[in-house]
């Protein structure tokens, strides 16, 4: 996907962008060990709120150097837009005074995942391996700072999430656990650390214990019953995930006439599977067909793997331009057991390469093919690592900081549930058990913007779903009812949604608004509108706001 022309020359805002994208990585080290660059391997960001000023410090002076500059082309009038809208969203954030604590994307998790993208194939990787251990506990105590420094503001995460986070990283601490088998696998690979590698591990261990009791001692008394946290903070975090503002009481309609149509489809699908069948007998026949099963984790990672593979090769110069060094991506199975699917992107020289990662809760050990292969294409390609990719390699055109450190999930996920859709309508979802799976997802999806929308702001329950005001046990029984995920999964879910407000809608409403600016330009374009054109250029654009992205496609 790179240019044959001459590199575009670096702006003044490149230079501001550049600079930004370097105290940022100074400031929070583990984006360093994320993208795979030399000189990160050990440390950790400063998780207190002196570590939080410095970041708001260097975003408002960011902010106005790019004040005083003009673009130079559309690429910066790009990253200008892009920058003003993210950086900003970042300092209204901060504003609010809230310390993330949820069961999926807070530090108490980041904190330990990190040493998920650390090597460990030689005595050097374990050395930083080492070195990181032992700055766990500092690491913790700055969180633990923030945690408290947001509780005297009145400001806890509510109960839910406090005690499935002790639940958490009181298994990240267990003797024999995580910390453990690090220490372990590095003293086969380099004997001389064993001392420093347990050592590291069991400072680690305490570390995430002294948490545990601070959350269990200190925060739990104080964590509100409610979850939902009510319109005004749920309209900046949806506009943080989106990066657009959308009517949330248009949205939650829309997505209720939306779940109202995928049903009707699933019912259209289930007679094609078995002529009078409902939709959950249908399902029942999917899952019953040996076919369609997958016995193991290993058995689980190697079709994914295969099926991953497959599309990179198929879709590579027809659909796509999936050039080396991006056509490599590798199927996981993660190290926790949290829950979730994930994607990692590759590193700046993307010798290693972009991941696909399977959490699997405790005790799951069959799995069926036909409600997973659309989440393979919505994980790896046309989905996230074909988005990831392509923005890292447009080194020519884009600054560090478009490519490497702007990540939008209305962006993001919009895109990869857009590849779902997208792959049923170029064939690779035909079979009518696949073509259901991928259903099973859009409905989740639709579903999660019901359930987050009016759980999060109290709005009445649709009248197919009940009466009366939203509350969570109501939206556990509605997810229940739309979901196709094992009661692991389905918790871990439920969880997540009440404590990351705004983030799951932000993959449908996400979709919706990449469809419309496609339509629009379509309809604009008429016969000389190229779908793959527009996918070539819109993903090399790089991960911006929508309302950026529309600007940038449409004027």
């Amino acid at each position: 996907m790179t240019s044959n022309t001459s590199p575009r020359t670096a702006s003044a805002i490149d230079a501001a962008a550049n600079e930004y994208f370097e105290k940022v990585l100074e400031l929070f080290p583990e984006i360093g060990t994320e993208m795979g660059l030399a000189g990160y391997e050990s440390r950790y960001g400063d998780y207190s709120p002196a570590g939080t000023a410095a970041y708001a410090a260097a975003t408002r002076e960011t902010l106005d150097k790019l004040a005083k500059l003009d673009p130079a082309d559309e690429v910066d009038a790009v990253t200008l837009d892009a920058m003003r809208e993210r950086l900003g969203l970042d300092l209204e954030v901060i504003a609010t005074g809230r310390t993330e604590l949820n069961n999926i994307a807070s530090p108490a998790q980041e904190i330990r995942a990190i040493f998920d993208l650390m090597p460990q194939d030689t005595p050097e990787d374990f050395g930083h391996i080492a070195a990181r251990l032992a700055n766990v506990p500092a690491a913790l105590d700055g969180y633990i700072a923030s945690l408290r420094d947001s509780a005297s503001k009145g400001l806890v995460a509510a109960r839910r999430q406090v005690e499935t986070v002790i639940e958490q990283v009181t298994g990240y601490a267990k003797d024999g656990g995580f910390f453990n088998e690090l220490a372990a696998a590095g003293e086969k690979i380099a004997p001389d650390l064993a001392t420093t590698l347990f050592d590291g591990a069991a400072a680690a261990k305490g570390a995430y214990r002294k948490l545990a009791g601070v959350l269990r001692e200190e925060l739990l008394p104080q964590a509100p019953a409610k979850d939902a946290v009510g319109r005004e903070f749920y309209a900046l975090a949806s506009r943080n995930f989106l990066g657009a503002e959308v009517d949330l009481d248009e949205t939650y309609a829309w997505g209720v006439a939306e779940l109202d149509r995928i049903i009707a489809e699933q019912q259209r699908v289930a007679e094609l599977i078995s002529p009078g069948a409902s939709i959950e007998q249908a399902k029942q026949i999917l899952n019953s067909d040996p076919a369609r099963k997958l016995h193991g984790t290993d058995a689980l990672r190697e079709w994914m793997q295969d099926k991953a593979d497959a599309a990179m090769n198929e879709l590579a110069g027809v659909h796509f331009e999936i050039p080396a060094p991006m056509n490599r991506i590798e199927c996981m199975i993660a190290p926790t057991q949290d829950g979730g699917i994930y994607y990692t992107g590759p590193s700046e020289d993307f010798a290693r390469p972009g991941r696909m990662w399977w959490s699997i809760p405790p005790g799951e050990e069959e799995f069926s093919t036909w409600s997973e292969l659309t989440t393979v294409y919505h994980e790896g390609v046309p989905g996230h690592h074909l988005q990831i990719g392509t923005a890292q390699l447009q080194a020519d055109t884009l600054n560090q900081w478009r490519r490497n450190l702007c990540w939008v999930s209305g962006h993001g996920e919009g895109w990869a549930l857009y590849a779902e859709r997208l792959m049923q309508q170029l064939g690779y979802l035909d079979d009518p058990g696949d073509y259901m799976g991928m259903l099973g997802a859009q409905r989740m999806r639709a579903a999660r913007v019901v359930f987050d929308i009016g759980v999060h702001l109290e709005l009445e329950v649709p009248e197919a779903w009940g009466e009366g005001t939203w509350t969570s046990e109501k939206g556990f029984e509605f997810l229940k009812a739309n979901f196709d995920d094992s009661p692991g999964q389905l918790e871990f879910e439920f969880t997540r949604y009440l404590g990351w407000p705004g983030q799951a809608p932000s993959y449908k409403v996400g979709q919706r608004l990449w469809e419309q600016i496609r339509d629009e330009l379509a309809a604009r374009e008429g016969s000389e509108f190229d779908v793959k054109a527009f996918h070539t250029r819109a993903l090399k654009i790089g991960s911006v706001g929508l309302d950026t992205l529309k600007r940038a496609l449409l004027g």
